[in-house]
């Protein structure tokens, strides 16, 4: 078979090469997935860089999302059958409950090896069933930024409801999860960005308003014109150091701001944090989620009929490539490599 490996440099970075090996054989209580998509998340980018403090200091079979078919399974396996449609977690010890540092000692892609390869060997609880609805090439997207979205909005602080305005940043995966997911509980969608082509796709999708942040660099002030001065329940904040004073801006009383991405650097921000005192609101950190909430994310997008946006797919052996395109951030939603 072949996989792709993230080989240490020497000098902090990593190098994605290609190489072939066997097929690996699943232990006990363990499944063999046969891949047959992969999807790439900007934490992808830094785990090539160096960046990412999730790492796990060796060579590691890249990328956390993938879905496939059970191919095979280890002795005490009795909940899978060959043939079933699963999608892996990205966190592969995180069944439920509270977050536990622990669980970053198994981060799929970094601390342990990912999915970027033919066939996987897994725990067989971490891998979850496909929504029916779902191909696998579209379940390979829901891993990592799928789950981050519905934790924001459906598992943290309160769950997204109608009435509700949410401010999306960017219409990366994470961003474009969140839009359908709460137009789909019926809350009100604002989503900036800096391509106009990309808003007018935000909007088919169902935004209610858009922003373009070139034309407006204050666009927290147009949160306010937008929603008569009260600002967002929820604000989906993937930017970082660069986009959260105004995201603190934009917040509503009684707010939400889930912070999730560093998109503009690991720069400690130079910010008030006052707005959040003087409007009450929460600001929540999310990596991801568990297993369990997957299961029940899985549900609700069975339930409301959703479907990933997938906006670019490569072959496997154009793997690069894929990484190349996720760094041109010209994409809208999820970049896809078929296995």
């Amino acid at each position: 078979m072949k996989r792709f490996l993230l080989r240490q440099d020497g000098n902090g970075g990593c190098e994605a090469v290609a190489e072939a090996c066997e097929i690996p054989t699943p232990g006990a209580g363990e499944v063999l997935v046969k891949i047959e998509a992969c999807s790439l998340n900007y934490r992808d980018l830094l785990m090539k860089s160096g960046l990412s403090a999730s790492g796990g200091g060796g060579d590691v079979v890249p990328l956390s999302d993938g879905a496939g078919v059970i191919a095979g399974f280890g002795e005490g396996v009795s909940e899978w059958e060959e043939g079933d449609r699963v999608a892996l977690t990205f966190f592969r010890d995180w069944e439920d409950g509270a977050f536990d540092m622990k669980y970053h000692q198994a981060a799929r892609g970094g601390s342990c090896d990912g999915v970027l390869a033919e066939f996987v060997t897994a725990p067989a609880h971490s891998v979850v069933q496909v929504p029916e609805q779902l191909t696998t090439l579209e379940a390979s997207t829901l891993p990592c930024a799928a789950l981050t979205a519905w934790h924001a909005l459906m598992e943290r602080s309160r769950s997204v409801q109608e009435g509700d305005t949410v401010l999306c940043l960017g219409t990366g995966g994470v961003s474009v999860f969140a839009l359908q997911m709460a137009k789909a509980a019926g809350a009100k969608v604002i989503i900036t960005s800096s391509s106009d082509d990309k808003l007018a796709r935000a909007g088919e999708l169902g935004a209610d308003q858009t922003i373009n942040y070139r034309e407006h660099e204050a666009w927290d002030k147009q949160v306010k014109e937008l929603t008569g001065g009260r600002g967002a329940d929820f604000v989906i904040e993937v930017g970082g150091p660069g986009t959260l004073e105004r995201s603190l801006k934009s917040v509503a009383a009684g707010g939400v701001i889930s912070q999730i991405g560093v998109l503009t650097g690991f720069d400690p921000p130079q910010v008030s944090l006052f707005p959040l005192v003087t409007h009450n609101a929460d600001i929540n950190g999310i990596y991801v989620g568990s297993r369990a909430m997957f299961g029940r994310m899985n549900a609700f997008l069975s339930g409301q009929g959703i479907r990933p946006v997938i906006d670019e797919e490569y072959r496997f052996d154009d793997a690069l490539k894929a990484y190349a395109s996720l760094e041109g951030a010209g994409h809208f939603g999820k970049i896809v490599v078929k296995v």
